[in-house]
Formats: structure tokens, C-alpha cells, sequence
């Protein structure tokens, strides 16, 4: 692993929280900084270290619990 970890968590959170606010996709801020963070901290805790992967898994989980949310 060439980044701490926190380092890599933050720096993926940013990724998915910068594309999910430009598309519209934030509804509730605490809520969805959570969810990146929980979702992100777990990936890269089971040996996840690619920052745009762990990103873009984080995008596609959080519309998968919006939908959920909304049925």
C-alpha cells in the first residue's frame, strides 16, 4: 500500500462525494458522508487500495441504498 490509510479513504471520499454533488445525487449531507465513509473504511480495510475504485464502488452502493430508500 503506497498511502495511509486514512489518506486513501479521504482522498476516495472526495472523489465520490465531488461526482455525486455535481450530478445532483446528494440529498442529505450527513447521511451520505456517512455512508461514503462506512462503505470506503470497509473496502479499503479488506484490501482495496485504488483510490477511483474504491470511489466508483462507493457511487454505485450509495444509488443502490438511495433506491432502496425510496421504494
Amino acid at each position: 500500500m503506497s498511502e495511509l490509510l486514512p489518506v486513501l479513504v479521504e482522498k476516495s471520499i472526495q472523489i465520490a462525494w465531488d461526482f455525486l454533488e455535481r450530478s445532483g445525487e446528494i440529498i442529505d449531507p450527513d447521511d451520505a458522508s456517512r455512508f461514503l465513509l462506512k462503505n470506503i473504511d470497509d473496502m479499503a480495510r479488506a484490501g482495496e487500495h485504488r483510490p477511483l475504485m474504491l470511489a466508483n464502488n462507493a457511487i454505485d452502493a450509495y444509488r443502490r441504498y438511495r433506491r432502496l430508500l425510496a421504494a
